[in-house]
């Protein structure tokens, strides 16, 4: 999908880049798939806010999405390529040959009207999925499970993937996007290619009201509060706020907050790069 920056009209379109959303063949969702979403503003069930910066935004609704594509050796035909509200790749309806319907993230050159299938024996083509152990070494893939039946967890955002690496014993080595070198099990169901809408990032929304459209709200720049709101807070002037830290007092840049025994620590080759 390209991107188009607008003539300034308005003060709002002036760093304003949007998608062309050219990639889109329907404009309204199948409703079977569809769950209403509540809003929370933040709030947990006794009214307290929990999460600041979160409230309004326009109404959705949850697509499902088949995470993790059990419906082995049955094919299943592209029908749309459509937008998701909820997340920064687009989705594809697909058709099962038994006639279920079901959404999935969509991949990078996929069509409507292609043919995909998953499970063992699969063809290692654009959006099929399959286990790890028959996927040819190097190819990129997205929607890699971590234990097997689990669904996948690894690169489902717009435009990522991983490489598949190397296999050892029953485990596979995946490059993840971060840069890190992991191990997961070679029964671990993953899809071929990478992930749609891969110029995401390159869209600037151009004004506020934009993000309040999203439900984020302004957010409060630390060093601009008081000393019992942030450890950042107070100071005459404006005085620099100390040591970049979290609310909570942690470091923010460059402290690791991952568990140093962590049970899956042993799964981890080389870290991300820094």
């Amino acid at each position: 999908m390209a991107v188009k920056k607008l003539r300034p009209l308005t003060p709002g379109q002036r760093g304003k880049i949007k998608g062309t959303f050219e990639d889109i063949t329907a404009n309204k969702p199948e409703k079977s798939l569809l769950v209403p979403i509540k809003k929370t503003g933040g709030r947990n069930t006794d009214g307290k806010m929990t999460m600041r910066y979160i409230g309004g935004g326009h109404k959705r609704m949850l697509r499902i999405i088949d995470f993790k594509r059990d419906k082995h050796n049955i094919p299943a035909t592209v029908k749309t390529i459509e937008y998701d509200p909820n997340r920064s790749a687009r989705i594809a309806l697909v058709i099962y040959k038994d006639g279920e319907k079901r959404y999935i993230i969509a991949p990078t050159g996929l069509k409507v009207g292609q043919t995909i299938t998953s499970g063992n024996g699969a063809a290692p083509e654009i959006g099929n999925a399959l286990p790890l152990s028959e996927v040819p070494l190097g190819t990129l893939i997205h929607n890699i499970e971590m234990r097997p039946g689990q669904g996948a967890k690894i690169a489902r955002s717009a435009g990522s993937y991983a490489q598949l690496a190397a296999r050892d014993g029953k485990y596979a080595v995946i490059k993840m996007p971060s840069g890190e070198t992991r191990l997961v099990l070679a029964s671990c169901l993953a899809t071929i290619g990478t992930v749609s809408n891969a110029d995401h990032n390159l869209e600037r929304s151009g004004k506020a009201g934009r993000s309040r459209w999203l439900g984020r709200r302004p957010r409060t720049r630390a060093v601009a509060m008081n000393p019992v709101d942030h450890p950042m807070g107070g100071g005459e002037g404006k005085a620099s706020g100390g040591h970049p830290r979290s609310r909570k007092g942690l470091k923010a840049k460059g402290l690791k907050t991952r568990a140093v025994n962590k049970t899956t620590n042993k799964y981890i080759i080389e870290r991300r790069k820094k």
